[in-house]
């Protein structure tokens, strides 16, 4: 009950998937987007449009997923070559694994002979989770997690995209750009916002952050969409 209780008061332990929901979120709605605007702005017919949105979507989604099992099981493999390494040095060495990590709690201020103590309780609880965590810096909250990661990043990218397909699926090209635009940019304020207040951190910080940079994406995609049709 005590644990559940400190869990509520901290925020570590989203980031996995924060990261990635966030991660694909934002990319669904500004790439997707994007080259809506883009293609809107060159002129192309609704059908174009439409196949552009749901191509993008679908691509996207799996690219995000792909790519993200990818950086994660990377992560993961460095995760177990680490443990691995840890757990042959305590077979081969107990007392220098035993006097580094009492040199850590040493370094972060407690007395060599409490960090000693500390250090014979842990090890002989459990010595490679000791180590894991206090020399190597893992834990099960940090622990890579690929397939959790390429999941909820597949996900939050079609979630993202899925608005701007509608829209476009349902409304007429008249002021089409611009109503995307507008309403994804309102979309990205809103994401920004609540990934903050569930990271722990200021809303209107994050809301005004993923404003800016949806808005830098959407100009200047338009602004290419703008130069080829005016090209064409």
């Amino acid at each position: 009950m005590l644990d559940e209780h400190l869990a509520d008061k901290h925020y570590s332990h989203r980031m996995g998937w924060l990261r990635a929901a966030v991660l694909g979120a934002n990319d669904g709605i500004i790439s997707v987007v994007s080259l809506l605007v883009g293609v809107i702005a060159a002129g192309s017919d609704k059908e174009h449009v439409l196949l552009v949105a749901v191509a993008a979507m679908v691509a996207g989604a799996l690219s995000m997923a792909a790519g993200e099992y990818v950086s994660v099981s990377s992560q993961s493999d460095t995760e177990k070559a680490d443990l691995e390494i840890e757990r042959q040095a305590l077979e081969d060495d107990w007392e220098t694994e035993h006097a580094e990590l009492a040199l850590i709690y040493q370094q972060r201020g407690v007395s060599e002979a409490t960090a000693n103590q500390v250090a014979t309780e842990l090890m002989e609880h459990d010595a490679l989770d000791a180590h894991a965590r206090d020399e190597l810096g893992l834990s099960e909250i940090h622990t890579a997690r690929p397939l959790q990661a390429a999941f909820a990043s597949a996900a939050s990218f079609i979630s993202g995209a899925g608005i701007p397909v509608i829209l476009v699926a349902v409304l007429p090209m008249q002021n089409l750009g611009y109503i995307v635009a507008f309403s994804s940019l309102a979309l990205l304020a809103i994401l920004g916002a609540i990934a903050a207040k569930t990271g722990g951190a200021n809303m209107i910080k994050g809301g005004v952050r993923m404003l800016i940079w949806g808005a830098i994406a959407m100009g200047i995609t338009t602004y290419v969409g703008l130069m080829f049709g005016a090209s064409a």
